[in-house]
């Protein structure tokens, strides 16, 4: 990949910073929001993505300067599986966890509870049609935290149901139009299924893998070699805005901001439940 970059380029103008509409995205809300890429000397535009695919595209174009990344992002790119090959590096994890397994209403109504009743169904019923999940990236914690609980629960991934990659956002409409019968995807999208009715949370990834890295800051090479100084201003801004985001007297502050459009434009109540520690598994649990 061709490179792009010029050393000091970043200086004279605003970076692209991308995210995706995730309760993840806080720092990156709030180091804006706080004015603390300012305070380091920074101009920074955020740049609001449906999913990850685009994001991983806009970072190999150059159409954004860096964003937050599911953690495999950078080493796919860099081994260019799934794209063209585009070395990326992250200086900077933005948070551990944070993900939930989300099964649809249908099969809580047919009698699934946990994995081994969900194996148990799909043995039933091979022959009616092929259970479908969703994923939010190939390379996504997601998909392999997905794949250890189906696989811990005896079901084969590759072998007895089909795995899809959606759009975090459209998660619950995709379960609710009958296209997939579950998913693994950030908050706040498991409640607003939960809240629809549409699904219910059978695990969360805190239980399965805890202290899993989640989310990166993904940059290009060039542009941490050749724009160093304004690389090590954003890390250090997102770490501040990371400490903001992680003390609960904030918490009202973090999801008033979270909650306009421009970020992630879920009601505050939704947003509340994963950031309070009293997450909504469905169905009074």
């Amino acid at each position: 990949m061709a490179q792009i970059f010029k050393s000091g380029t970043a200086r004279n103008r605003a970076l692209r910073l991308g995210f995706v509409p995730l309760t993840d995205c806080a720092p990156l809300a709030l180091a804006q929001e706080l004015g603390l890429f300012k305070q380091y000397g920074l101009r920074v535009t955020l740049c609001r993505e449906l999913g990850w695919a685009a994001v991983r595209d806009k970072i190999i174009t150059g159409e954004l300067d860096a964003a937050q990344a599911v953690c495999g992002m950078p080493v796919a790119a860099t081994l260019g599986l799934g794209s063209a090959e585009c070395e990326c590096v992250t200086g900077l994890v933005l948070n551990a966890h944070g993900n939930a397994i989300t099964l649809s209403t249908e099969l809580w109504e047919r009698g699934v509870r946990d994995g081994a009743t969900l194996r148990d169904f799909i043995q039933r019923n091979r022959r009616e049609r092929t259970l479908t999940f969703g994923v939010v990236f190939p390379v996504a914690s997601h998909n392999f935290l997905l794949r250890g609980w189906l696989a811990a629960a005896g079901i084969d991934p590759d072998q007895d149901v089909r795995i899809v990659v959606v759009p975090p956002p459209q998660m619950p409409s995709a379960v609710k139009a009958g296209h997939i019968d579950g998913f693994c995807v950030g908050e706040p999208w498991n409640t607003v299924a939960i809240e629809s009715r549409t699904g219910w949370c059978v695990a969360t990834t805190a239980e399965l893998a805890p202290g899993h890295p989640e989310k990166v800051l993904a940059v290009r090479r060039d542009f941490a070699e050749l724009c160093g100084a304004e690389h090590e201003a954003l890390i250090a801004a997102l770490l501040d805005a990371g400490e903001f985001c992680s003390k609960p007297e904030n918490r009202d502050a973090v999801i008033s901001v979270l909650a306009r459009r421009e970020f992630v434009g879920c009601d505050a109540d939704t947003l509340r439940p994963a950031l309070s520690g009293e997450f909504n598994f469905g169905h009074g649990q």
